[in-house]
């Protein structure tokens, strides 16, 4: 059964133009969601805000789940039954929600961040640069092309730009 409804949910989001990183995450979301509850047809996705409510208190209490994380599933669950099943939530979802934790955040020194970039070498390094100089993603970075990269731009003035520059020099040719 949960291979017929990924496939639907799947087809959905493809044609509502989603990421391919949110149609897996998602699809994992829904497929947990069906064995949680040792779902075999269609037939029993119904009530669907009660075994909504039910699961995402589970993900909080048993599984001790970030709020982000809760919310996730809880997008994942809603598209499911509005946009795949067809089958609106007139109900008010009351989950318990999951506790925030308190993060703190970890900041380098400039010498931490030189002392770690200038133990990379090659391709891992300029990456690194470019994540670090620019504010890309990961996912953003990895799929930049040297085309992409605008080589007459005046602000690349300052030390890190230009040793940049010279990396992606090097690698270009």
């Amino acid at each position: 059964m949960s291979s017929k409804i990924l496939d639907d949910m799947s087809d959905v989001m493809w044609r509502r133009h989603y990421s391919i990183r949110t149609e897996r995450s998602y699809c994992a979301w829904v497929k947990r969601f069906v064995l949680h509850f040792n779902m075999k047809s269609r037939d029993d996705l119904t009530e669907g805000e009660k075994k909504i409510e039910t699961y995402l208190t589970f993900l909080a209490r048993d599984r001790n789940v970030a709020p982000s994380t809760q919310n996730q599933a809880l997008n994942a669950l809603v598209f499911l039954y509005k946009h795949v099943l067809k089958q609106p939530l007139n109900e008010k979802i009351n989950a318990e929600r999951a506790a925030t934790k308190i993060k703190i955040p970890v900041v380098l020194t400039r010498d931490e961040t030189k002392r770690i970039i200038g133990a990379m070498t090659g391709i891992h390094q300029l990456v690194v640069k470019l994540l670090y100089g620019s504010g890309l993603r990961i996912i953003e970075c990895l799929r930049l092309r040297v085309h992409d990269i605008d080589f007459d731009m005046k602000f690349w003035g300052t030390s890190l730009f230009i040793n940049l520059f010279i990396n992606v020099e090097a690698h270009r040719n």
